[in-house]
């Protein structure tokens, strides 16, 4: 019920969407099966491809938040501006999680509007107690999801957990030029 009504409280922002991301949505075919996430045989552990989110059971609340978000287009403008040549990133989150499931799409959406490397994303999917079966999980920490991990030279730079602190792409843009 708790998580129900952080899920329901959420705004979104009203600023206009820019229009040279793909409708990814519309793409698709439109089916909404009524799926229960809390169920373990919807969950995604352990390391996977984003292709996954778009499929089936997830397709559905992934496609949505991926279309729907509204960035701060300054903010975009200038992560755009930040190379990716020494970056990567982690993302550790749980499919069955209403925060992963806002997130996430929101995040990914945002990464190839900055045209960032598939490549240099890693997704790791945890059950409702945080634990993955990927080797030395434990040593990134993780006590909430969604956590975004970001790596300037394969070295933590920061990260986003849970809900950003201003926006998604101003938090990223934050991490990204501290120290710099």
């Amino acid at each position: 019920m708790i998580i129900a009504a952080m899920f329901l409280s959420c705004g979104c922002r009203t600023k206009k969407p820019m229009t040279d991301t793909p409708d990814i949505a519309k793409q698709t075919e439109e089916i909404k099966p009524v799926i229960n996430f809390s169920e373990q045989s919807t969950w995604i552990l352990g390391y996977f491809s984003r292709d996954q989110l778009t499929r089936l059971p997830h397709s559905e609340w992934y496609l949505k938040g991926y279309d729907e978000y509204q960035f701060n287009t300054d903010a975009v403008n200038k992560l755009t501006d930040i190379s990716v040549d020494n970056i990567s990133i982690k993302i550790v989150l749980g499919t069955w999680c209403p925060d992963s499931r806002r997130e996430v799409p929101r995040f990914m959406r945002i990464l190839d509007i900055w045209k960032f490397p598939p490549g240099k994303v890693t997704l790791i999917g945890v059950d409702n107690a945080k634990l993955s079966p990927v080797g030395e999980y434990d040593k990134l920490n993780i006590e909430r999801v969604p956590t975004f991990i970001f790596y300037k030279n394969n070295i933590e730079s920061g990260r986003i957990i849970e809900n950003p602190v201003t926006s998604l792409e101003q938090d990223m843009v934050n991490i990204l030029i501290r120290n710099e």
